[in-house]
């Protein structure tokens, strides 16, 4: 065991004690009640070979223990002054805006207090008395400094309830009140912390070492020295630690840290491959993509670390309830008193507080459901998320990778003017090649599968939303929708009209394609319905959501064919730019109803910030994820309605533990108000009702709750003319194939 001298600075953490497994660190930051426990236990944990943290802010310090991977390594000390580091240059998040109640105390003081109460009755008047004044006197020290800078709050009617019993020299009274208070805060704090450790158990810890091939020879690295490009090499029992593709080997994958998904995953070369699943059998060299705070896994991590802090509106709203009823307990206890003169009457009024339970209740509640759905792959960003997912009564839905797969097809290749099929579509995948667009990622795979060459292009030019230009085989090519091509291009389109209008027609969407300005053919692709899609959209309708809306660029009759498929569907709004979906979202919320939206594209997010929730798929942009505040980790777009039953089920929860502490409590005022429960027995229920309202929040969350059945639709739906509806939209094209943006709508 090592000792090293305390630095000079009282807020630089400083190791007091280090050994292999075990490193223990000191500073005085910890008593300042801004800083976080539960962000800085959270940011611990997540530093490489972290396998459990304690914090004790009355001692001011802070218990490490690491792996055995970990204590086996030579590089301890280089680890431990990593942690150092991180702790001393903890970020602005690190502290609370408003800082309330500090952590609860510990399992001594608690055995202490409880010690001391019950061997209260056989010492002698002055020791007892010295005693129960000394074990008071952090208490009233608390509630008059509580009530110069906070007002009336719990710590006030602590403290005057102590006093109370103490001035009548019932000073076993003053010490059973007193335990009892602190077994009550230690069984609430506890509960709350075995909430977060629900959330932390969801992270995996970072692997600390990396094997890589370079130049086909294995050798280790540090993780923190992987690069984008590296080949990873994962075997048996280990974690995956990059996000990439497969380029070699066969494995069976468990993502149940990453998806919620039970069942191993069978892995092949050309799949992708997210950081945290585990290799249950088989070898695999990953191509890293995502690397360090990039990867899912990290990105997690810091969604869950940031949770723990969230507050919903519905919570400070309950909490401000809370704080209300404090002065109607200590009004009724000075009344009491005042009234009677009886101090023992008064004291068993003021051990009532009905603020415990209701602000205690809501964290644990929904630490809790947030686990259940981070398990079953749906990753919920706080409290504010679970308020308003519960609320939302319309879904708005991007079409393209969220309704549908994403994976556009071509279906159609169909060249004009005397080109050949080949030709033609290896001219538009050279184009093509290095657009970042679905419909760009289809054709060329397309040419690929038919083992077309793909010309060198340049001076490549990306328009948003409408297509791409370049210059193939010294050709000037012009790849994208109608509007790009006839009407920005001023591109006569005509030739096309008799195979667009049939393609249009089976619901395919059209990308046109021209040659030194004439119209060369038009390629036809279509995106593939989810099969979950329709189980989703009913089961959504038995859950309370009365309006269902598809935004999509596309053309109208492509929208409609959706439409045709999912009758389900309120609304159908196509031809749309970015811009048009966070305008016709605003017209909802004008109208008065609470709006999710659902998407995964970069021109997703201003309708993603713009909505009450926010819901990201998996393959979501880095914007969008960053913009969302509902995150599917599956391809199952049915977390949908997972999450909406894990909100309405928290909701619940909430409303029963509300209900429950206002009733249980004000049944014991009134016993206490008349004298028929002594301050002791009234503290006992007060604290047991507590305890039983958290146990019942903690634990009516941790089952998944089971969407309702949908039930068959009775009759199909039609489209109806689009005047029924009026957003006031500009003429305005997008998509692949745009002419003017549609809305139609179910009456």
């Amino acid at each position: 065991m090592t000792r090293h001298p305390a630095q000079q600075s009282k807020n630089k953490f400083t190791i007091v004690h280090s050994l292999p497994h075990r490193l223990r660190l000191r500073c005085n930051l910890l008593h300042d009640p801004a800083l976080d426990v539960d962000y800085l236990s959270a940011l611990i944990e997540s530093q490489p070979g972290v396998q459990n943290v304690r914090i004790n802010r009355l001692a001011s310090s802070i218990i490490i223990e690491f792996t055995q991977a970990h204590s086996g390594q030579n590089n301890t000390e280089a680890l431990h002054n990593q942690i150092l580091h991180t702790l001393n240059t903890l970020p602005g998040e690190a502290f609370l805006p408003d800082p309330e109640r500090e952590s609860g105390p510990d399992i001594m003081d608690v055995a202490g207090h409880i010690a001391a109460a019950a061997a209260t009755p056989a010492l002698p008047l002055p020791v007892k008395a010295g005693v129960s004044w000394f074990l008071a006197l952090p208490t009233l020290v608390d509630g008059v400094r509580t009530l110069i800078e906070r007002g009336l709050k719990i710590e006030v009617l602590d403290g005057t309830a102590k006093l109370f019993a103490l001035l009548r020299g019932d000073y076993f009274t003053s010490n059973t009140v007193g335990a009892l208070l602190k077994l009550g805060a230690y069984v609430e704090h506890s509960t709350e912390n075995k909430t977060n450790d629900l959330l932390k158990n969801l992270l995996q810890p970072q692997v600390e070492e990396v094997r890589i091939l370079r130049d086909e020879v294995e050798s280790k690295i540090p993780f923190e020295q992987t690069s984008v490009g590296d080949q990873v090499v994962c075997g048996p029992g280990e974690l995956v630690p990059v996000d990439g593709d497969v380029m070699r080997g066969e494995a069976s994958i468990n993502m149940s840290s990453v998806t919620g998904e039970s069942v191993p995953v069978h892995i092949k070369p050309g799949d992708s491959v997210l950081s945290g699943g585990v290799i249950e059998d088989g070898r695999i060299v990953v191509r890293a993509e995502m690397v360090g705070s990039e990867t899912s896994m990290a990105r997690i991590s810091n969604y869950l670390k940031k949770s723990l802090r969230d507050k919903s509106t519905s919570q400070r709203q309950t909490e401000a309830l809370a704080d209300k009823l404090v002065p109607l307990t200590f009004g009724a206890g000075l009344g009491i008193y005042a009234l009677t003169g009886d101090a023992s009457r008064a004291a068993s009024v003021l051990t009532v507080d009905y603020s415990c339970a209701i602000k205690l209740a809501t964290p644990v509640a929904v630490r809790s459901a947030m686990y259940v759905a981070g398990r079953e792959g749906v990753i919920l960003k706080g409290a504010s998320a679970l308020d308003s997912l519960a609320r939302v009564d319309t879904v708005l839905f991007d079409k393209t990778g969220t309704l549908t797969k994403g994976q556009l097809a071509v279906t159609d290749v169909i060249p004009l003017h005397g080109m050949t099929e080949n030709d033609f579509l290896s001219m538009a995948a050279g184009a093509e090649e290095h657009y970042a667009h679905p419909v760009a990622h289809a054709v060329v795979a397309e040419a690929r599968k038919r083992k077309l060459p793909l010309p060198e292009a340049s001076q490549v030019d990306f328009v948003v939303a409408h297509g791409v230009s370049a210059y193939v085989r010294d050709v000037r090519v012009l790849v994208g929708s109608r509007h790009f091509i006839h009407d920005d291009e001023q591109i006569d389109c005509s030739s096309a009209d008799e195979q667009t209008d049939k393609l249009l027609g089976d619901g395919k969407s059209l990308l046109y394609v021209a040659c030194n300005n004439q119209l060369a053919g038009i390629i036809g692709v279509r995106d593939e319905l989810r099969h979950e899609a329709r189980d989703m959209l009913r089961q959504l309708k038995t859950m309370g959501i009365t309006r269902l809306v598809v935004l999509t660029g596309d053309h109208q009759r492509t929208a409609e064919a959706l439409w045709a498929q999912l009758p389900e569907l309120d609304e159908v709004h196509s031809e749309l730019k970015p811009e048009d979906k966070a305008r016709i979202l605003k017209g909802f919320q004008n109208q008065g109803h609470k709006v999710a939206f659902v998407g995964d594209g970069v021109n997703d997010a201003p309708a993603l910030l713009s909505a009450d929730v926010g819901i990201c798929m998996p393959s979501g942009a880095d914007l969008a994820r960053e913009s969302a505040q509902v995150i599917l980790m599956t391809e199952d777009i049915g977390g949908l309605a997972l999450a909406r039953a894990v909100s309405q089920k928290v909701e619940s929860t909430l409303r029963h533990c509300l209900w429950s502490a206002v009733s249980i409590n004000s049944l014991i005022l009134a016993f206490a108000s008349a004298g028929k429960l002594p301050a002791i027995t009234a503290a006992a229920l007060h604290n047991g009702s507590t305890i039983g309202i958290l146990g019942y929040a903690a634990m009516r969350n941790r089952s998944t709750p089971q969407p309702k059945k949908p039930q068959p639709p009775k009759k199909t739906c039609a489209p109806i003319p689009s005047d029924d509806i009026d957003f006031s939209l500009a003429p305005i094209t997008t998509g692949i194939e745009g002419v003017a943006p549609h809305a139609h709508v179910v009456g």
